[in-house]
């Protein structure tokens, strides 16, 4: 089958958090996030490192929404189920829908870290994957130095399966990083 035939359920909800797709006009909250929180991004993001425009971040969001509609990336934004705040972004991407498998990706306005969002999102994303997609293997992916985002596989039970050596470029590209793989499988 096509993955762009491919039906499920656009939103998923936790104790705490309600997580969707982006949508169009999703711009103007993601880009104040990015704003608050560009100190803490820049080091680990390199679209952190480049300055946007709140029109060119809403453009991104369009972008976002038309992958996920065609199942070429699946870009999922968090809120705080109570209050509606937007908390940060995650989703399924690097996608391999013949076996299929996924990557999480994650990043958090500072506002709201400390919280244990992250954790509860990629979580519920982790069994909406398995559960909604027949996932086989979902990754978390991460510089070896980001002990805060290396935390979150952790807690999750996700297996370090190894560290690529020099394996990419710092997110402000001034030096090679390593990366560390974790994975579930079902």
């Amino acid at each position: 089958m096509k993955p762009i035939l491919i039906e499920f359920p656009e939103e998923i909800y936790t104790e705490r958090l309600w997580i969707r797709k982006t949508m169009p006009g999703d711009g103007k909250m993601v880009y104040e996030a990015i704003q608050s929180s560009i100190n803490e991004l820049k080091p680990w993001m390199p679209w952190a490192n480049r300055e946007q425009t709140e029109q060119e971040v809403e453009a991104n969001m369009r972008d976002a929404h038309a992958k996920f509609l065609t199942r070429e990336d699946l870009r999922l934004h968090i809120f705080h189920r109570e209050t509606g705040e937007f908390i940060g972004a995650s989703g399924l991407h690097r996608m391999n829908w013949d076996v299929p498998k996924f990557e999480i990706g994650y990043w958090i306005d500072t506002r709201f870290s400390g919280k244990g969002y992250i954790t509860e999102a990629a979580q519920a994303i982790t069994e909406f994957a398995f559960r909604e997609l027949n996932a086989k293997r979902v990754e978390i992916r991460c510089d070896r130095k980001n002990t805060k985002s290396r935390a979150i596989p952790e807690k999750l039970g996700f297996k370090l399966e190894g560290i690529l050596k020099n394996d990419g470029i710092s997110a402000d590209s001034k030096e090679v990083r390593d990366t560390c793989i974790y994975a579930k499988i079902k």
